[in-house]
């Protein structure tokens, strides 16, 4: 018996009533709860810095978030029987919303367990794990919303904790500067997302998604107004998955917070913009009823091919790892937009494509947070961050240099890593669907991005150190979660099918 069929034995079907619908959103909870536990512990002991205690609660917390989600997911809460909605439709749960909630939740936990070395001896513990896992409650809500206000509530929910975790190594004047960027352009995102809103609001007379799409498809004097808040929702989401145009605050942010935020921000953050994006524009403003004037998916597939061929040609002329990561994380940014950009009213291929670019989101949320989990573990090491401060690191650090070389391998799309499959099914079903030319841009564009992936693993194995290496303690969270991610970004090989099988089953329940 799988250990997915043993979970579905043991699980209790929400649906049956045999529990009450809010313990839907015990994943949420949980988060929540663990973040307000670590308040009260810093509370009673406010200059405390036992790293273990703190880290041990918050991995704990994100672990138990993680199995419930699990659970749900395979016992088909949310699923068989239909969505559970709560607190007047404003949220959902249903496959899709778990399926993004086990990302965030294995995010955090990889993050939290590096934390434990990272930030050792650093002031303010306590606050740092809390706003990491309220930051999570957040994502998890964005995922479940039903309602362009909740929409709001949950994004900044997700957004404020993230700008003081930028700016969290508050003497480091790089960190301090890349959070007051973050917020300043995150405030006028939100500015954009809110007046985006009110635009729908104001043509269609709701913010729950049925409704709007309902009031879209008779919708015809104010097209125009509904079709300028569509493009302003649009640009909202594109700032939290540092899409263009509004990328530029990705590298500045990534490149000074402490490389485990910028792990946390990479890839959980930007799933949960793609969560959000993908239920608005699937449920609220669907291809078959919008009206023609508002042609979004044709915005969506010029905003994936600019994003990625931005984003890999950036990387591509970085000599600091660490922003040479920002710019790669835009670029597969621009992959995952693919999801929205080969979709076509009526499509057959609907839910694969969409199910498809979630699957690159699992495999990226591993690969990528250990790729900057590696890049904590040299910044605590004291390396430098160009690509020749890491020559000849692998003489000192081989299993580790073995972990980072899996993850650009993946990243890259070489086979048989996770990134490979991930992004093959991705072009597949945009082919499958129609869209050809995005899957010829997005291979090309993973051509490109081998060239400087590749760059990190020569010179880490194949280049003479440029000076002596004096690496000293071996951080044990660091090396925990980066094998922890290394070994799942090559599990999710023989264990990709059920997670492309999961994804496109519980993305093509939007398009029923």
């Amino acid at each position: 018996m799988t250990a997915l069929a043993s979970l579905a034995a043991l699980a209790t079907p929400l649906q049956a009533g045999q529990l009450p619908e809010w313990t839907a959103l015990a994943p949420v909870f949980i988060l929540a709860i663990t973040g307000l536990v670590l308040l009260l512990i810093d509370s009673i002991d406010p200059d405390s810095t036992d790293s273990a205690l703190l880290a041990g609660v918050s991995t704990l917390g994100a672990v138990a978030s993680l199995a419930v989600t699990a659970w749900y997911l395979a016992a088909g809460t949310g699923q068989t029987g239909g969505e559970i909605t709560l607190f007047a439709d404003a949220i959902v749960v249903d496959g899709m919303s778990l399926f993004f909630t086990a990302i965030f939740t294995s995010v955090v936990a990889m993050v939290t367990i590096a934390s434990y070395d990272y930030l050792r001896g650093h002031e303010n513990q306590g606050e740092f794990y809390s706003l990491v896992l309220f930051a999570a409650s957040g994502m998890a809500l964005m995922a479940s919303a039903n309602s362009l206000a909740t929409v709001l509530v949950s994004l900044e929910l997700s957004s404020l904790p993230s700008y003081v975790l930028v700016a969290y190594l508050k003497k480091n004047r790089g960190s301090v500067e890349a959070g007051l960027k973050y917020f300043l352009i995150g405030a006028l995102s939100a500015a954009v997302l809110t007046f985006g809103i009110s635009l729908v609001y104001a043509a269609t007379g709701s913010l729950i998604f049925a409704d709007v799409a309902e009031a879209l498809a008779g919708e015809g004097e104010l097209v125009g107004v509904a079709g300028l808040g569509v493009l302003m929702v649009a640009g909202g989401f594109a700032f939290k998955t540092a899409s263009v145009p509004f990328h530029f605050w990705a590298p500045e942010a990534y490149e000074g917070a402490p490389a485990p935020v910028s792990a946390f921000l990479s890839s959980a953050s930007k799933a949960a913009g793609f969560a959000v994006a993908f239920r608005v524009f699937v449920e609220a403003f669907p291809l078959a009823t919008t009206p023609a004037g508002i042609d979004w998916v044709l915005a969506f597939q010029i905003l994936a091919i600019v994003t990625m061929t931005l984003g890999n040609f950036a990387a591509a002329t970085q000599e600091n790892v660490k922003r040479m990561l920002a710019y790669s994380s835009i670029g597969h940014a621009g992959y995952a937009l693919i999801g929205l950009a080969a979709l076509s009213a009526g499509g057959s291929a609907n839910g694969n494509v969409l199910g498809a670019s979630m699957a690159h989101l699992f495999v990226y949320g591993f690969m990528n947070t250990g790729a900057f989990l590696f890049i904590a573990m040299v910044e605590h090491w004291g390396v430098g961050r160009t690509f020749e401060d890491y020559n000849g690191l692998a003489t000192k650090a081989p299993v580790a240099c073995v972990a980072m070389s899996v993850f650009m391998f993946s990243l890259a799309g070489l086979p048989p890593f996770g990134g490979f499959f991930s992004k093959y099914f991705l072009f597949f079903e945009a082919i499958e669907n129609g869209f050809w030319w995005l899957a010829v841009v997005g291979a090309l564009n993973s051509v490109l991005s081998l060239f400087y992936y590749s760059r990190v693993v020569r010179a880490m194995w194949f280049e003479d150190p440029s000076g002596s290496f004096e690496l000293g303690s071996q951080p044990v969270g660091l090396y925990a979660a980066v094998m922890l991610a290394a070994v799942a970004t090559v599990l999710l090989l023989p264990g990709f099918p059920p997670v492309i099988e999961t994804a496109q089953t519980v993305a093509a329940t939007l398009f029923a």
